[in-house]
């Protein structure tokens, strides 16, 4: 009995044309300097999953039968590939159908001259993976020579890395269609007729399920544009992500139909403040690297492509930002239809040259093309740290001149998203201040932050690479606004061992929630990556020990702000031998204010007691407002008695002793580390 194809559901559910498609991932004949072998396409050569785990190959040849149903009829055949990195010659019976050059992008290539319906043939593809990837987009696929990021790259992914399909269309068909649903009450559509008779062709555009739609005509270029009207509509939003599915069908013989989602929704900035559907949106994001153990840039399985983002949720985030990476459509539109909202950035290069940044701005067009419909992407990210810029902007006209112009072709290509052109520091032109900051000391992280919140503090210490520490600023340029524009932290997190990570993500978190001003926090990262061990969970999704703390407390709607500096991990504070006094705050991002008592609750360290029964001490009444850090009350808790460590439980409840936010304070002896054995 012969096993289903690896990833063998259809990619495109966003922009499905399902009812006739065929999938080509499996086994394929593989070439190269090793000599013959069998690979498993859609998994990198690098990859155990494709049966090669072969490094630093710089070409392949993959080779496969392909038969077309005959049932297609008349219908035009495309080839599509997910991604092919880095550059694909494709042949089929040795004839060349399309070249693509670009390790990140999906293309497709109607084949329909060489390769009819009831037909078969031989597909070849041809793929070059350079070892010096230094100057193509590549993210953080480790080269050689190496990056000078090389300590946060990882094994490459070469050939063929996303799913490989046949699909039938009509003769006429759209190959491509946009919705932007910004208007909240319904869809400019838009989209480009190729095949027969692209000009002058008639697409019906209507909601799936109702017989009343707009008709569109094509023009001269094949490109057709016009507005649908939705009743009664529905927003989406990461609560109430509603989703609309458009039938579009062309004329012809066969007709062409695809079925889009999309969703009505609007991301805006109002000054410092970023909004969505015009209420407040304050981003609760993790770093998510999409790579798996065995499979590298591809997940194993359709299941585990979206299971990630069911992961993020359970630990209260409601955004990813998916690094350096053109994630899937399967996984664009599992985010879709469950309210995660999406950060999108692509690969970038590590070396500056005018060649390397033309490769750059190539991928932002087939990423609109494919992406921009998605309402979950509400972040559109470029350059990242300077990679591929030399770590220079500020010194470098240039490389400035560079970052500015890549976020004016992404404006121009997309203008109703917020655009980064640099994540991390040194902006000049950005819709976002975002920052990237790493710091183990809680002082030094508590200072910084709210100096940076008032504006005083503008720099900040970055380790670029072993003994080199360099003093980054927000700001690449004296002319950018240093007020204005929303201001957010983009990546943080601190800590070697699982505990202290988790000891450092509570503290820090609650820092970020003290000040109001910022627009959100993304913190680092959501699974480990190889060497990489700052993952939420580990590289197999399995849960790490995290001291008892549940994340999803920490990136609550609504968390209690403790006014203190823990002193290390299992320690915030010395064990009281008296009654101890804290003062804490409320963060809320509801959309109406929130009242309430704190109460709390000593238990031994690794203790959990019933604390909605069992407190010892409860708080004055307190009201807090959406977006703006509450007053402090005092709790007064008494000592926990003759403990050697407590963990003393805080939480909030309203009238109803419903409890909206929890956190804890560890107490237990402060000790100086015990280095008897250095030398003096």
């Amino acid at each position: 009995m012969t096993s289903s194809p690896p990833r063998s559901q259809y990619p495109r559910p966003d922009r499905d044309r399902s009812a006739s498609w065929l999938t080509l991932n499996g086994e394929w004949d593989f070439d190269s300097e090793d000599g013959p072998a069998t690979i498993v396409v859609p998994f990198a050569w690098e990859t155990a999953a494709s049966g090669l785990r072969r490094t630093w190959l710089e070409r392949g040849t993959y080779r496969r039968r392909v038969s077309v149903p005959a049932a297609w009829g008349s219908s035009r055949v495309v080839l599509c590939f997910g991604a092919v990195h880095h550059r694909a010659r494709v042949l089929l019976d040795g004839v060349e159908v399309g070249v693509h050059v670009g390790g990140y992008e999906s293309f497709e290539l109607d084949v329909s001259d060489v390769l009819a319906p009831g037909d078969e043939a031989e597909l070849t593809v041809e793929v070059e993976a350079p070892a010096d990837k230094r100057a193509i987009p590549h993210g953080k696929q480790r080269s050689i020579p190496r990056d000078d990021y090389d300590g946060v790259s990882f094994t490459p992914t070469s050939g063929i890395w996303q799913p490989v399909w046949l699909e039938a269309r009509g003769r006429t068909h759209l190959a491509s269609v946009a919705l932007r649903g910004d208007s909240l009450t319904g869809f400019d559509v838009s989209g480009v007729l190729v095949g027969d008779a692209p000009a002058g062709t008639w697409v019906t555009v209507r909601l799936a399920g109702e017989t009343a739609g707009v008709e569109l005509v094509s023009d001269e270029d094949g490109r057709v544009s016009g507005r649908l009207e939705v009743p009664d509509p529905h927003l989406w939003s990461p609560t109430h992500p509603h989703l609309y599915t458009v039938e579009l069908t062309v004329d012809g013989d066969p007709v062409d139909r695809v079925l889009v989602t999309g969703g009505l929704r609007r991301v805006e900035i109002q000054g410092e403040k970023l909004l969505l559907n015009g209420e407040r949106l304050y981003v609760r994001g993790v770093l998510d690297q999409g790579y798996w153990p065995g499979s590298g840039l591809t997940a194993p399985t359709d299941e585990a492509l979206v299971a990630d983002l069911d992961l993020a949720r359970d630990l209260g985030y409601n955004l990813v930002r998916k690094h350096l990476k053109l994630e899937e459509p399967r996984w664009l539109h599992e985010a879709d239809r469950m309210g995660m909202l999406v950060w999108a950035e692509p690969p970038a290069p590590s070396r500056w040259s005018p060649d390397a940044a033309e490769a750059f701005e190539a991928q932002l067009a087939p990423m609109v093309e494919r992406d921009g419909t998605h309402p979950s992407i509400v972040v559109w990210g470029l350059y990242n740290e300077e990679w591929g810029l030399d770590w220079d902007i500020p010194g470098s006209p240039e490389r400035a001149a560079a970052a500015a112009h890549a976020y004016d072709v992404m404006h121009a290509l997309d203008s109703t998203r917020p655009i980064v052109e640099n994540s991390g520091w040194s902006h000049v032109r950005s819709d976002l201040v975002d920052w990237h900051y790493y710091d183990e000391d809680p002082q030094a992280w508590a200072d910084n932050l709210a100096a940076m919140a008032d504006g005083s503090l503008e720099h900040f210490e970055v380790n670029l690479g072993p003994d080199f520490v360099v003093d980054k600023s927000l700001y690449g340029s004296p002319e950018f606004p240093r007020s204005g524009v929303p201001i957010l932290n983009s990546e943080y997190g601190a800590g070697f061992t699982s505990l202290e990570r988790a000891w450092s993500m509570r503290w820090q978190t609650q820092e970020l929630r003290r000040h109001d001003r910022f627009a959100g926090y993304v913190y680092t990262e959501l699974a480990d990556v190889e060497h990489e061990m700052a993952g939420v969970v580990d590289a197999d999704r399995r849960p790490k020990d995290l001291g008892g703390l549940d994340p999803a407390l920490v990136n609550a709607t609504s968390v209690l702000v403790v006014d203190l500096v823990p002193a290390r991990a299992g320690a915030d504070i010395p064990m009281p031998d008296s009654p101890l006094a804290l003062d804490v705050h409320v963060s809320h991002h509801g959309s109406s204010p929130l009242a309430g008592r704190v109460r709390g609750a000593w238990s031994t360290p690794g203790g959990r007691p019933d604390v909605e029964r069992a407190f010892v001490v409860e708080s004055e009444q307190l009201k807090a407002e959406p977006f703006v850090l509450s007053g402090a009350v005092r709790l007064r808790v008494p000592a926990p008695g003759d403990l050697p460590a407590a963990r003393l439980h805080l939480w909030l409840v309203d009238d109803a002793d419903v409890v909206h936010a929890r956190t804890f304070v560890d107490a237990a002896p402060i000790e100086e580390p015990n280095r008897r054995g250095a030398r003096p």
